[in-house]
């Protein structure tokens, strides 16, 4: 029974659960350290700023700082200038993901899925659609950046198109936070509660009811053709 318990928590299980318990713990920790060194911050020169960057490039890629709370602090100190780095930081980040997943799973995830006829018969079809349903994921607000990179990558996808409609999705999500951050006056305020704006919180919710929308908009007919009898 314990080697059972043990057996599940291995591998993408476990991954899943690190992905979204370990952005909270740091983010609380980073708002801290921003807090309570925010002259430091704000006179940080480009060349700082680029290295912040490719460090939390790779923070994002182990799922340790949430692209959006990074928007926030980034939109703070650097205005609209932010988003080229942020851009950048996100699409790196989905570039590593998959190249981890890709090296050390080996398809192994892909092969289990495959011993499900019904299962693979939605995978098959989900493929035939991957950009419509990476982007409507992306776009939603309240889906981990991580964990989503993680099931994708782990799924097969293309890498042009989890490239692309991760870009795309992100990038209404990612103008909002930065937005929300240019507009802020302290920075405490701001990361303790970022959406205390009105109009933040009716983007918010239009950006997870269309997400909601194109998912099911796409998603249906995949499981009706998978699961329709096959002569």
């Amino acid at each position: 029974m314990k080697n059972t318990f043990l057996q599940k928590l291995t591998g993408p299980a476990l991954a899943g659960v690190l992905l979204t318990v370990a952005p909270l713990l740091f983010s609380s920790a980073l708002t801290y350290v921003t807090v309570t060194n925010e002259p430091v911050v704000a006179g940080f020169s480009a060349f700082q700023w680029l290295l912040l960057t490719i460090a939390c490039c790779l923070t994002s890629t182990v799922a340790l700082t949430p692209p959006t709370f990074l928007a926030l602090v980034f939109g703070y100190f650097l205005g609209w200038n932010a988003l080229l780095p942020l851009f950048a930081l996100n699409l790196g980040a989905i570039f590593l993901v998959y190249t981890l997943v890709h090296r050390f799973d080996r398809d192994r995830f892909i092969h289990y899925i495959e011993q499900n006829p019904k299962a693979q018969a939605v995978m098959e079809q989900i493929r035939e659609r991957e950009l419509p349903v990476i982007f409507f994921t992306k776009l939603s607000p309240v889906l981990p950046f991580a964990v989503t990179n993680l099931v994708f990558a782990l799924s097969g996808a293309r890498l042009r198109n989890i490239l692309l409609g991760g870009f795309l999705g992100m990038v209404p999500r990612t103008v909002l936070a930065v937005w929300t951050g240019f507009q802020a006056k302290e920075i405490r305020t701001l990361l303790e509660n970022p959406n205390r704006d009105n109009t933040s919180q009716l983007v918010i919710a239009g950006l997870i009811l269309v997400s909601v929308v194109g998912l099911f908009a796409v998603i249906r007919p995949i499981l009706t053709k998978a699961n329709s009898p096959r002569f």
